[in-house]
C-alpha cells in the first residue's frame, strides 16, 4: 500500500503545482523553485493524457497542508480507497472514449490525405509523399541508415526533430516502428520523404510520452543521408582504378 500512497501523493502534489493560476502560483526564481514547478507541470500533463479530469486543486492543496502540518485526515482510509476506485474507473472510461475519438479523427485524416495528389499509400496503410527524389542506393532491413527527421501530430504539433537539433542520427532500420520500417526501404540515398504513418504503424493503443497520444497517425519529414559501409565499402574499389589508370599513363609514356 505504501508505493501507491507515495505514487498518489507525489501525483497531487504535481496537480497543485499545474493548476494554479497566474495569481496564486509560487514564484519560479530559484533552481529548486523552477524544478518543483517542471516536476509539476509534467506529471500535470500526465494526469490530463491520463483522463484525470476530475480532481479539485483545492481539495488537493488541503490534503497536502494536513499531511504536510501532520493534521488529523478529514477522510478515512477506507472512504479514501473508495474515492481512488472511483477516480480510476472514471479515467480509465474516459481513456476509453479519447482512444475511440482518437482512431476515428485518424482514421478521417488518412482517408482525406490518399486524396491529395502526389500521395501514394501502400498496402500496409502507410502513405508518402516524395518530397525530393535521388538516385542513391536503398537500404535493406538489416542496414543502419544515417537520417535527419521531424515527427509532427496531424495537427501539425512537433514531439521530436533532429533537424531542430542539427543532428542527424544513426539506426538500424529494423530496429524501429514498422511504418518507418517500410517508408526507409522505400527511400534511396538522397531522398526525402513524408511518412503518415497510421497507428497501427507506429505505437498502436501505447502512448511513447505525454506528447504522443495513443491511437496517434503520425506525420514525418524523413531524408536519408547515407547507409552505413556504404563509403567504406565503396572506397577500396577506387584504388585498382587509379593504379590501373597510372598503369595505362605509364605504358602509353614507354
Amino acid at each position: 500500500m505504501r508505493p501507491q500512497r507515495l505514487a498518489s501523493a507525489i501525483a497531487l502534489v504535481g496537480l497543485v503545482l499545474a493548476g494554479c493560476d497566474s495569481e496564486t502560483s509560487a514564484k519560479l526564481e530559484t533552481p529548486a523553485q523552477k524544478a518543483s514547478y517542471g516536476i509539476g507541470l509534467n506529471m500535470g500533463k500526465s494526469l490530463a493524457q491520463e483522463g484525470m479530469a476530475d480532481l479539485d486543486s483545492e481539495a488537493v492543496a488541503q490534503g497536502i497542508d494536513d499531511a504536510v502540518g501532520k493534521k488529523e485526515q478529514k477522510l478515512t482510509d477506507e472512504e479514501l480507497m473508495e474515492a481512488f476506485a472511483y477516480l480510476q474507473t472514471r479515467a480509465e472510461e474516459r481513456m476509453v472514449e479519447m482512444n475511440k475519438e482518437a482512431v476515428a479523427a485518424g482514421k478521417k485524416f488518412l482517408e482525406e490525405n490518399a486524396k491529395r495528389e502526389g500521395v501514394k499509400t501502400t498496402e500496409s496503410g502507410l502513405q508518402y509523399e516524395v518530397v525530393k527524389s535521388a538516385e542513391g542506393p536503398q537500404p535493406g532491413p538489416d542496414d543502419v541508415v544515417t537520417v535527419h527527421y521531424e515527427g509532427s501530430l496531424t495537427d501539425g504539433t512537433v514531439f521530436d526533430s533532429s533537424i531542430k537539433r542539427g543532428t542527424p542520427i544513426d539506426l538500424p532500420v529494423g530496429g524501429v516502428i514498422p511504418g518507418w520500417v517500410e517508408g526507409l526501404q522505400l527511400m534511396h540515398v538522397g531522398e526525402k520523404y513524408k511518412l503518415y504513418i497510421p497507428s497501427e504503424l507506429a505505437y498502436g493503443e501505447q502512448s511513447p510520452s505525454p506528447l504522443i497520444p495513443a491511437n496517434s497517425v503520425l506525420v514525418f519529414d524523413l531524408e536519408l543521408l547515407g547507409i552505413k559501409g556504404e563509403e567504406s565499402e565503396a572506397a577500396p574499389a577506387a584504388e585498382p582504378e587509379a593504379e590501373a589508370g597510372e598503369s595505362a599513363e605509364s605504358t602509353e609514356a614507354q
